[in-house]
This record gives structure tokens, C-alpha cells and sequence, in this order.
């Protein structure tokens, strides 16, 4: 299984140069609604949609899970005046983060290097907990929904996108496809709704919210396979000659893949809210 540290270190560059930009360093798909029918302007979106179902208010302190390259707590900070914490295990992407910080001069936006199954934080520390495609790299879902219920205060939120399995298991061609796409991507697994909703509520959550948004994001989706099917030949080409290695090329067949596994009905994508 590949290590997720060891993913995001050699994909680095190809998310910076193929997916984002200086100004929009979203390390996940795009929502496309009224509010956003351009890439970059879908992948703000993706905050606004999140945030929205969170029901973030000023003031209120954020843990994002998984934090990527900080673009959500940038957002958070700047557009709901909110007190983000962002955290990640990959040492890079939290001196990425506060290299961008500094540069945004972002005083209210705080990262810290750390673990979302087993975190530095005292209980009841949050207002919300937020995960943008983060917790399907827990290969034990239900640890991350213990840890986000103890750190949360009472009512609060812990708000998720994520990709579901559509059942467990499901067609032969599906399970095929999954492991093809989930694997390079650092994946171990998908859980299904009905699992996710189990591990909330036996972590103690008392309700949880959880709907099928796909066709919000199903034009991001198709970008990056559209993208990546174009750009599998050339990658070919540079494994050849030593420009790329193999984590990156199986990044782009993996990211071919999702795609299909989607169209194939193995999964879907979910946007969903638990309260404590």
C-alpha cells in the first residue's frame, strides 16, 4: 500500500501545475452550481457549498483534517471570518501551507504537522471539524469519527466530502476499477453511506446528514479524466526517459480510472454534516 506521505511528496508538482494555481491551491474536485461554472471558480466553490452545510459563523474555531495545501483555511479565514486550524501528516504541505501564510499575511490561519486519527488538540477544542477528501485515507474510518467527536464541543459540526461505495461489494468490474483508482491515489478503501452513518453514531454523533451532490461534481470529475487521458501518452514517454516515476504516471492512470468507476456505479460523491 503506498504511504500517503510518500504520495503527496512526488505528486506535489503535478497537482501545483496541472489542477490549481498561485492563488487556488485546492487539492480536491470542484462544485459546480449557480455560483460556479469555471474550474478555479468551482474549486472556491467547493468551500462555499461545505461551509454552507456547516452553517460556519464568524469566530468560530475550524480544525480542517487533511488540510492539503491550506486553500480551505485561506478561504475560511478570508470569506466566513472563521479561526481555522489546518493540519496534515505530510511535512511538506505544512511548510507549503505557512509559506503561503506568510505570504497572504494570514494572522488568523494556523497549521500544525499532525495526525487527524490522533491529534495534539484538548477535548472540545472546535466548533467544526472539517474533512474535504481527507478521511478516505484512514484505512479505519471509525477512528477519525471518534477523534472529531471528542475534539468537538457540544453541538458541534463535523462537515465531510467524500467518496462513497455505492455497496459492499459491488460488481466484479467495479471492485476492479475501485482498487485501480483508490491504490496509487493512497487509498486502502471506500466505505459505503450506511457504514459511515454507523461510525458517526456509535462515536456518539446524534445525527447524521449525508446526500449525493455528484452531479454538482460530475464536470470536475470528467475534467480530470479528460485531462489525465491526454496527458497518459506524454507521461509514457517522460517514464522513459526518467522525467517522472512510477507514483506519478500510476497518479494519472488511477486518476483515468476514478472516472470510470464512477460511470461503472461503483461510487459517488457525498457531501454530509454530523452533530454532536
Amino acid at each position: 500500500m503506498l504511504d500517503i506521505r510518500t504520495y503527496y511528496r512526488h505528486t506535489r508538482f503535478d497537482y501545483r501545475t496541472i489542477w490549481n494555481n498561485r492563488d487556488n491551491l485546492a487539492v480536491h474536485f470542484g462544485y459546480y452550481d449557480e455560483h460556479a461554472d469555471k474550474h478555479n471558480d468551482a474549486l472556491n466553490n467547493m468551500n462555499r457549498a461545505m461551509a454552507d452545510l456547516a452553517g460556519i459563523q464568524p469566530g468560530e474555531k475550524v480544525l480542517d483534517a487533511g488540510c492539503g495545501m491550506g486553500s480551505a483555511c485561506f478561504w475560511l479565514a478570508k470569506h466566513r471570518q472563521a479561526l481555522p486550524t489546518g493540519i496534515s501528516i505530510v511535512p511538506e504541505q505544512i511548510a507549503d501551507c505557512l509559506r503561503e501564510k506568510n505570504r497572504r499575511k494570514a494572522e488568523t490561519v494556523q497549521f500544525v504537522t499532525a495526525d487527524y486519527l490522533h491529534t495534539p488538540f484538548p477535548d472540545a477544542a472546535f466548533e467544526v471539524i472539517w474533512a474535504c477528501e481527507s478521511l478516505c485515507h484512514a484505512k479505519d474510518k471509525s477512528e477519525f469519527y471518534r477523534e472529531a467527536y471528542r475534539l468537538l464541543k457540544p453541538g458541534g459540526r463535523l462537515v465531510l466530502a467524500e467518496y462513497l461505495r455505492s455497496a459492499r461489494p459491488v460488481t466484479e468490474k467495479g471492485e476492479q476499477l475501485l482498487a485501480a483508482w483508490l491504490r496509487p491515489w493512497a487509498i486502502p478503501d471506500i466505505d459505503t453511506l450506511e457504514e459511515h452513518r454507523a461510525h458517526a453514531l456509535t462515536a456518539g454523533f446524534q445525527s447524521a446528514e449525508i446526500q449525493d451532490v455528484t452531479p454538482r461534481v460530475r464536470v470536475s470529475l470528467r475534467n480530470l479524466h479528460e485531462l489525465c487521458t491526454q496527458w497518459l501518452p506524454i507521461g509514457r514517454v517522460f517514464k522513459f526517459f526518467g522525467i517522472v516515476n512510477d507514483i506519478r504516471l500510476n497518479n494519472v492512470r488511477a486518476s483515468i480510472r476514478q472516472y470510470e468507476a464512477l460511470e461503472e456505479g461503483a461510487w459517488y460523491y457525498a457531501m454530509g454534516v454530523f452533530r454532536k
